[in-house]
């Protein structure tokens, strides 16, 4: 399970994310980029948070902490400005948490100097987890990672998993091609994507995954009429296996993409 914090003080909002997140404190003395249940893209992006965001940490990939940040609507109450007001107010209980990094940068592959440290191999990863999640925001127009002290991490898992915004809880679409991922900042120069294969399959174990959607929180599950929130978190969870064992598919399709970039 995630670690549970609870907000002390809204400190900046981050207005170049669409979903109006803001960096807080928290009682543990550290501060977080929490996403707000109650913005526009609602809590299906902070599922797609979590799940995403902890199945990458969990293969190694560098993603910040993530933590449930609880948030008391008397914090939002004291802003001034009523857009952030009514935003933190109507997103009173569980909310998604990002460890905060100071002093980042957005990652720019035309500017930062030190790209060459970061791996062909780990780029590789990087496409292959994200042609998994299907996950359309990692382009250099919005490539979603920072660079902080010499490394490059991951963040905004928000986009993935979009098929659960029109999901009946089955598995249809599970083998599906991902062809976005032709568009992926970080395609040009990794090496071969369908190398890590094995890679990708070792990590994303059925006991990950249900780690994963575990760690979402009742309150931001928003299932089917027809299903109840126990066989909503299994659905879901199968549906993440059955992608998982369409690896093939996928991981073939981004590595052809990289070889007509070559």
């Amino acid at each position: 399970m995630l670690r549970r914090v609870a907000a002390t003080r809204y400190v900046v909002p981050l207005r170049e994310g669409g979903s109006l997140p803001a960096v807080m404190e928290a009682d543990d003395g550290a501060s977080y980029v929490v996403k707000f249940r109650g913005a526009g893209q609602g809590p299906r992006a902070l599922v797609a948070e979590f799940v995403a965001g902890e199945l990458a940490r969990g293969l190694g990939l560098p993603v910040p902490e993530l933590v449930v940040v609880a948030v008391d609507a008397a914090i939002g109450r004291n802003e001034g400005d009523p857009e952030i007001r009514s935003l933190v107010v109507g997103s009173a209980g569980d909310n998604a948490g990002l460890a905060f990094l100071p002093a980042a940068i957005n990652f720019d592959p035309a500017a930062t100097t030190d790209i060459t440290t970061i791996t062909p191999e780990l780029m590789a990863r990087i496409v292959a987890f994200d042609a998994f999640a299907q996950n359309m925001d990692r382009t250099a127009k919005n490539p979603n990672m920072m660079w902080c002290r010499g490394k490059l991490w991951l963040i905004d898992h928000g986009a993935a998993l979009y098929w659960q915004h029109d999901w009946d809880g089955g598995l249809d679409g599970v083998r599906s091609p991902f062809a976005l991922i032709a568009r992926h900042v970080l395609l040009p120069r990794a090496s071969s994507i369908t190398a890590q294969g094995e890679w990708l399959l070792a990590g994303l174990t059925d006991e990950a995954i249900a780690a994963a959607v575990a760690a979402v929180p009742d309150e931001w599950l928003t299932a089917p009429p027809e299903l109840e929130p126990a066989a909503y978190r299994a659905a879901f969870a199968a549906r993440l296996c059955a992608r998982r064992d369409a690896a093939a598919v996928y991981l073939e399709e981004a590595e052809g993409a990289r070889a007509r970039g070559l």
